[in-house]
């Protein structure tokens, strides 16, 4: 069984990522991933694959994604204490301001600060996506599958699930 500080240290890193992420499941991402990163539990190509497997996956990004890496360093108990981390505190406020944020809806001021909110979330998804682009083109066919990919969602526009099992396919064959 994994330490009670391993454990505290995961619900912590994920409770830190969790309460900071504002605009959904992709802003999220850098969060965990300076976390992850930071604390030595990954390397960017595991987080990198990691991701890849929580986004091919349905459900919350935050969830599959802290299950994943909560599972790498502490096993189950680590899922447990990683996804109690992300869970716990959004969950709880979430029920609790749910009825101020509904009556405060058209505040100017709500407003306001989720505007401001919205280029730092971008960035943020910018800087992740570059990060692990650095690392995702290992070769000329993952350059193909980026190519076809943009070609399929812009072009074809082909449903972004359907593309992700494309992908898959083509890597199990090409990359077996």
């Amino acid at each position: 069984m994994k330490s009670l500080e391993q454990l505290l240290d995961i619900f912590l890193a994920f409770f830190r990522a969790s309460n900071l992420a504002f605009g959904g499941g992709p802003a999220i991402i850098p969060l965990i991933q300076a976390e992850v990163i930071n604390h030595g539990w990954m390397t960017l190509e595991q987080f990198s694959e990691g991701l890849a497997i929580a986004t091919s996956l349905p459900g919350p990004i935050a969830a599959l994604l802290s299950g994943y890496v909560g599972y790498h360093v502490a096993g189950w108990p680590g899922v447990l204490a990683a996804l109690l981390g992300t869970l716990a505190l959004t969950s709880i406020l979430v029920i609790a301001l749910t009825g101020f944020l509904m009556k405060h809806s058209n505040s100017p001021v709500l407003k306001g600060a989720l505007t401001g909110v919205r280029p730092l979330v971008t960035v943020l998804v910018a800087k992740t996506a570059f990060d692990m682009g650095l690392s995702a083109f290992p070769s000329m066919w993952s350059w193909v599958i980026a190519g076809a990919a943009i070609i399929c969602l812009y072009k074809l526009k082909l449903h972004p699930g359907i593309v992700i099992i494309l992908s898959m396919v083509f890597g199990l064959f090409v990359f077996q």
